[in-house]
C-alpha cells in the first residue's frame, strides 16, 4: 500500500511520470577476508540502465571474483572471496530514458580474521645454530602473539635463550637437543575477542659423530679369509652409514656384507680377501645435520708366489745364470738349493770355490755359477720365503759337454774263432755319434767276416771274431758331438789258459767231509775264469773224481769220503780258452769212526702233564745216530725212568709228569760205535691249574657278574618254593592267597564252589641227591579260600 502511495506521489511531482529512485538493500557491511557477499540494487521509475561502480569509481564488469546479475529495475552485485583491496564505497547508478541518473551507495568494510599461513611442523634446526621458529599469522587489526613451551609462557626472563621477533617468530639461541619439543604460537585480536593457536614441533638435528674401534687391519690373500670393519655412529636423526673405496660407494654383494647393530654400530664384512682388496676404505655417516667420514686401512699380505723360473742349459766350463722372480706382500726373500746335495745359496754367501754367487733385489734373484761342472747338473730349487709363507719351484740345469769315456777297460783278450765284444761306453750331452777305426781306416757298420758293430744310446760295441794274427791289435773308438770330439784306443790281445792256483789247504776234515781252499791264479790268461776244477782220489787209486766250484768261489767241500782214509787233491782254473795247469797235489786223511758228540737240548712245556724236549744232533762220529737214550726223574727220587727215541727224531715227549715238581734229565746219543757223553737238563713242572680259574679266565667282567646274578636269582626262587611248601609263606604263597581271595570275593557260592575253584599244584618229590623219591606219585596241594593247605597223594597214576 505504501509503495502505491509513493508511486502516485512521484507521478504527481513529475507531471504524470514516476520519479527515478534508487536504493541498496544494505548501507554498511563488514566482511572478513575470504568471505563472499551480495548486494541488491532496486530502481523505482523507468530506468533504462543499472550500473555498479567500485570504490575507485570504475564501472564494475563481471570478472572471476565479481558477478553482476541485472534485470530492468533490479541488479545484484556478488563479491566472492573478498580481499582487503575490495573495501570501500560501492555505488549503484540508475539512468532513465531522458538521461537522468540517480544512485545509491553501500559502504563495504573488510577485515582480516586471524589466519596462520603455511605453518610447517615440525620445523628442523641444526644443533648449535640460532633457530627461528616461524609463526606467520595475519589479522586486522594486527594480532598479539604469545609463545608457550612446556605449558609455560615465554617471557622476557628467558631473553638470553628466547626472543620473540617483530615478525612474531620465536628465536632460540644456540639451540640444543634439549630444546626439542612442541612450541605453541597463540594469536589474539582484542577488538573482536578473536583468539587462535597453532602447535609447532621443533626438531634439533645433531650432526653425526663417528668413531672406529680399529683403524688398521691385516689379512692374507687366497686363504678364504674375512675382515670386519666396525664404525660407531651417533647423531639425530640416526645417520645413514655408507662404505666407500677409491671414491666409489660399495654395494651389497657376495664379497661385501653390510650389517647394522644396536648402539649405532655399522659393520662391513669383506669375504674371500684377495690381493687387490688391500688399501684405504672409508666409513661415512650422513644425516640432515651433516656428515662425517673416517678412514680404515686394510693391509693384505700375499703368500709368496714364484712367477718366473726356467730351465737353463750351459756348456761345461762356462758360466750359467739362473733367474727366479717371485711376488708377494711383503716381498719374499729368495734362496737357492741344489737338490743333489741339499746345499743352499743365499745372497751374501761366500763359497770357498767362489763359483756360486747370488744377487737379487725387488723380488728377483739371479744365481750365477762360474766354471760349470758336471756335478752341477740337476735340479735347483728356488725358494721364496716371507713371514706369511713360502713357495718353491724347481728348474733343471742341463750341462752340455764333450764326450767322456766311462771305462778304462781298454784291453780285451780272445783267441782265433772266439768272438769278443769291445765296448765303447760314452757319456755326452748332446748325444754323440761314434765311429770305429783301425789303422786309420773306418770300420764299416755293415757286417763283415770278422767285425760287426752294435750301436745303442751312449754305447757302441765292436764285435770282433779273430780269424788270424792280423785281427789282433789296436782299435780306435771316436765319439763326437757339437761341443767337441774325443777318442779312446782299445787293444785286442790273444788270450791264454789261466795259470795254476796255489796255496791249496784242507780244513774241517771229518770222517766223511773235507773243505778245500786255495788262492786264485796269478794270471787268468786274459779271459775271465769260469770255474775251478777240484780233483781228488784215494792214495794208490788211479781214478780222479771231479768237483766244479760254484762260479769262481775258492772254497769247495768234498763229501762222501770214507773214514780213516788218505786222499790226494789238486785244483786247476778253467777259462774260455781252456783249462790251466793243476796246482801242487795235497794229501789229507779223514778221521776214524768214533762215538757221537753229546746232543744239544732245549725244552718247552707241552699240553697238560707233558714236557717236550728238543734234540739237536751234533757230530755223529762218522756214523748215523741210532737212538737217543732219555733218562729222567724227579729231584726227590733215586730211580730213573728211561725213554728211547729214534735217532731220526728231533724231539722227545715226556709224560705223564707230576705237578709242581722239578725234573732232572740225562740224554745220551748212540751210534754203532757207542754212546756219547751225556747231556744234563733240568725243568720245573708248574702247579696244577685251577679249574674255576680256567673256566672264568675266558669270560669278561660283565659275563661273570651276569652269571653271579643268575645264580643268586635261582637261589632265591628255590628258597621261596621251599618256604611255600614247608612253612606256607614266601612270595609264591602271597601270590596264591591274593588270587584265591579275589576269586572268593567275586563269588557268592558255597564252600563247595570255592573248593571247586581251588588252585592245584602238582610237583614231583625230590630227594637231596636230586633223584625222585621211591614213590613216583605226585602230591596234590589244595589252597582253599580260608588259606588252608591240604596235601594228599594223587589218586591218578602217572
Amino acid at each position: 500500500m505504501m509503495l502505491k502511495l509513493v508511486h502516485l506521489l512521484g507521478v504527481l511531482v513529475c507531471g504524470g511520470q514516476a520519479a527515478l529512485q534508487v536504493s541498496i538493500s544494505l548501507n554498511k557491511v563488514e566482511l572478513s577476508v575470504g568471505e563472499s557477499k551480495f548486494f541488491i540494487c532496486t530502481a523505482i521509475g523507468e530506468p533504462v540502465r543499472l550500473e555498479w561502480y567500485n570504490p575507485q569509481g570504475e564501472r564494475i564488469a563481471t570478472s572471476r571474483r565479481i558477478a553482476l546479475h541485472t534485470e530492468t529495475s533490479r541488479s545484484r552485485l556478488i563479491i566472492y572471496n573478498a580481499i582487503i583491496e575490495d573495501a570501500g564505497i560501492y555505488r549503484c547508478q540508475a539512468t532513465d530514458a531522458s538521461g537522468h541518473t540517480e544512485e545509491a551507495s553501500v559502504v563495504l568494510e573488510i577485515y582480516q580474521r586471524l589466519t596462520f599461513r603455511d605453518i610447517q611442523s615440525p620445523q628442523e634446526f641444526r644443533q648449535g645454530e640460532t633457530a627461528e621458529v616461524v609463526c606467520d599469522v595475519i589479522s586486522s587489526p594486527v594480532p598479539v602473539v604469545v609463545w608457550y613451551y612446556q605449558e609455560k609462557e615465554i617471557t622476557e626472563e628467558y631473553h638470553n635463550k628466547y626472543q620473540v621477533l617483530a615478525n612474531n617468530n620465536l628465536q632460540i639461541h644456540r639451540v640444543t637437543k634439549a630444546d626439542e619439543g612442541v612450541y605453541r604460537c597463540e594469536a589474539s585480536v582484542e577488538a573482536r575477542g578473536e583468539i587462535d593457536f597453532v602447535d609447532i614441533a621443533v626438531v634439533v638435528n645433531v650432526p653425526p659423530v663417528l668413531s672406529v674401534t680399529q683403524q688398521s687391519f691385516n689379512a692374507t690373500a687366497d686363504y678364504q679369509e674375512s675382515v670386519t670393519f666396525t664404525c660407531i655412529t651417533s647423531g639425530s636423526p640416526d645417520p645413514v652409514v655408507t662404505w666407500h673405496r677409491k671414491g666409489q660407494q660399495l654395494e651389497l654383494s657376495e664379497q661385501y656384507i653390510f650389517n647394522r647393530l644396536e648402539g649405532g654400530r655399522s659393520i662391513l664384512t669383506i669375504h674371500n680377501i684377495q690381493q687387490g682388496d688391500g688399501g684405504t676404505y672409508s666409513c661415512k655417516a650422513t644425516n640432515k645435520a651433516g656428515s662425517q667420514e673416517r678412514e680404515l686401512f686394510l693391509k693384505v699380505f700375499v703368500q709368496p708366489h714364484i712367477t718366473q723360473l726356467k730351465n737353463v742349459t750351459a756348456v761345461e766350463g762356462s758360466a750359467a745364470m739362473i733367474s727366479c722372480v717371485a711376488e708377494g706382500e711383503p716381498l719374499p726373500d729368495i734362496s737357492w738349493r741344489r737338490a743333489s746335495d741339499g746345499q743352499t745359496f743365499v745372497e751374501g754367501d761366500k763359497r770357498q770355490d767362489g763359483r756360486f754367487e747370488v744377487r737379487g733385489r725387488h723380488g728377483k734373484s739371479v744365481l750365477t755359477i762360474s766354471g760349470v761342472r758336471l756335478s752341477d747338473l740337476g735340479r735347483f730349487d728356488c725358494e721364496a720365503q716371507s713371514r706369511i709363507g713360502g713357495h718353491q719351484k724347481s728348474m733343471f740345469l742341463d750341462i752340455e759337454y764333450v764326450p767322456k769315456f766311462l771305462t778304462n777297460h781298454t784291453i780285451y783278450y780272445s783267441w782265433e774263432g772266439n768272438p769278443v765284444n769291445i765296448s765303447c761306453d760314452v757319456m755326452s750331452n748332446p748325444a754323440a755319434t761314434m765311429l770305429w777305426r783301425r789303422e786309420r781306416f773306418t770300420i764299416s757298420a755293415e757286417r763283415t767276416a770278422t767285425t760287426r758293430v752294435h750301436t745303442a744310446e751312449g754305447k757302441s760295441v765292436l764285435e770282433v771274431t779273430p780269424m788270424s794274427d792280423r785281427d789282433f791289435g789296436r782299435y780306435n773308438c771316436t765319439a763326437r758331438n757339437n761341443i767337441g770330439a774325443r777318442y779312446q784306443e782299445f787293444i785286442l790281445a790273444q788270450a791264454d789258459v789261466p795259470s795254476n792256483p796255489y796255496s791249496v789247504r784242507l780244513s774241517a776234515v771229518s770222517q766223511r767231509l773235507a773243505t778245500v781252499t786255495f788262492m786264485k791264479p796269478d794270471s787268468h790268461g786274459g779271459v775271465p775264469i769260469s770255474y775251478y776244477l777240484v780233483q781228488y782220489k784215494e792214495v794208490g787209486s788211479q781214478d780222479w773224481r771231479d768237483i766244479k766250484s760254484h762260479s769262481v768261489q775258492t772254497t769247495v767241500v768234498l763229501t762222501g769220503l770214507e773214514p780213516n782214509t788218505t786222499y790226494e787233491v789238486r785244483v786247476a782254473a778253467v777259462n774260455g780258452k781252456g783249462q790251466g795247469e793243476f796246482s801242487h797235489t795235497e794229501t789229507f786223511q779223514t778221521l776214524p769212526i768214533r762215538e757221537p758228540s753229546p746232543p744239544a737240548v732245549h725244552g718247552q712245556r707241552g699240553m697238560g702233564k707233558a714236557y717236550r724236549l728238543g734234540l739237536v744232533k751234533q757230530d755223529d762220529g762218522g756214523m748215523p745216530i741210532v737212538e737217543y737214550i732219555v733218562k729222567y726223574k724227579t729231584d726227590k727220587e733215586e730211580q730213573w725212568m728211561t725213554k728211547l727215541v729214534p735217532g731220526a727224531n728231533d724231539f722227545a715227549m715226556l709224560q705223564p709228569l707230576q705237578w709242581n715238581t722239578r725234573y732232572e734229565v740225562e740224554i745220551t746219543a748212540r751210534n754203532v760205535k757207542g754212546l756219547s757223553e751225556p747231556t744234563f737238563y733240568q725243568f720245573f713242572m708248574p702247579q696244577e691249574p685251577d679249574i674255576t680259574e680256567s673256566l672264568f679266565s675266558g669270560l669278561g667282567l660283565g659275563a661273570v657278574v651276569g652269571l653271579g646274578l643268575g645264580a643268586l636269582l635261582l637261589l632265591i626262587v628255590l628258597v621261596d618254593i621251599s618256604c611255600f611248601f614247608l612253612r606256607h609263606c614266601g612270595l609264591l604263597m602271597c601270590i596264591t592267597r591274593t588270587l584265591c581271595s579275589k576269586k572268593t570275593a567275586t563269588s557268592g557260592k558255597g564252600k563247595e564252589m570255592e573248593e571247586g575253584k581251588a588252585a592245584y599244584l602238582k610237583l614231583p618229590l625230590k630227594e637231596e641227591n636230586g633223584k625222585e623219591s621211591l614213590k613216583p606219585d605226585t602230591i596234590e596241594i589244595k589252597v582253599h579260600s580260608d588259606n588252608s593247605i591240604h596235601t594228599k597223594p594223587d589218586d591218578s597214576k602217572a
